[in-house]
């Protein structure tokens, strides 16, 4: 679905109204959606356990190394679509205010492994944007595997959304207030569609 979704946006094509159509079938489907990447231990992990050990038996596993390719490539595409989003706005990334909604790998939860939040911060920072994020369930970052960003949750207000350049959505917690957020929020790129599914699909929400 991710590399799908990247086709399809050159294209001029909704993934989103490509999915809702096809859940019309009514028997033998289910939805598969993209997002801004693969986090938890099982998908992004696990699966290269088997790479490695069928490599001592010199076969290679082609779909599962091109399936991370792409699944790791997304935050780096998400970067790009913020930096065009930006762009039509007359403003650049260098320099400006970013917030990332979420740093769980997922809704509802306070599992951060592997989370596509942290590779997306990290990617802002090396474009010169200045970077802060919110998420409910986890109100500091702590030291992981591959990062140490020691950053705090910022309050989600009004005041505070309306000074930001760009609100990235990476993860789609039901706690969220989305009306708050569209109506308050410069330029929104929405990596899970939910500010469409309730909706707000028009003026400064950009999918991504």
């Amino acid at each position: 679905m991710n590399e799908l979704k990247m086709v399809f946006d050159r294209m001029g094509i909704d993934i989103w109204e490509v999915i809702e159509a096809a859940s019309t079938k009514p028997f033998g489907y289910h939805p598969f959606y993209p997002g801004p990447g693969l986090g938890g231990h099982c998908i992004p992990i696990d699966p290269f356990y088997l790479t490695w050990k069928a490599r001592e038996f010199e076969i290679n596993t082609k779909f599962i190394e091109l399936a991370g390719e792409i699944n790791t490539y997304q935050p780096f595409y998400v970067v790009e679509r913020s930096m065009e989003a930006l762009n039509n706005h007359k403003k650049a990334l260098n320099g400006s205010d970013v917030l990332i909604l979420g740093a769980s790998y997922k809704k509802d939860i306070d599992d951060m492994r592997e989370s596509p939040s942290l590779k997306l911060i990290e990617l802002f920072r090396e474009k010169g944007a200045h970077v802060e994020y919110n998420d409910p369930y986890i109100q500091k970052l702590p030291k992981t595997r591959k990062y140490n960003l020691d950053m705090n949750s910022v309050e989600l207000t009004k005041e505070n959304l309306k000074k930001y350049d760009l609100v990235v959505l990476a993860t789609d917690h039901t706690d969220y207030n989305y009306e708050l957020i569209f109506d308050n929020a410069k330029l929104i790129i929405d990596t899970r569609n939910a500010f469409g599914k309730r909706g707000f699909s028009k003026g400064g929400v950009v999918k991504g």
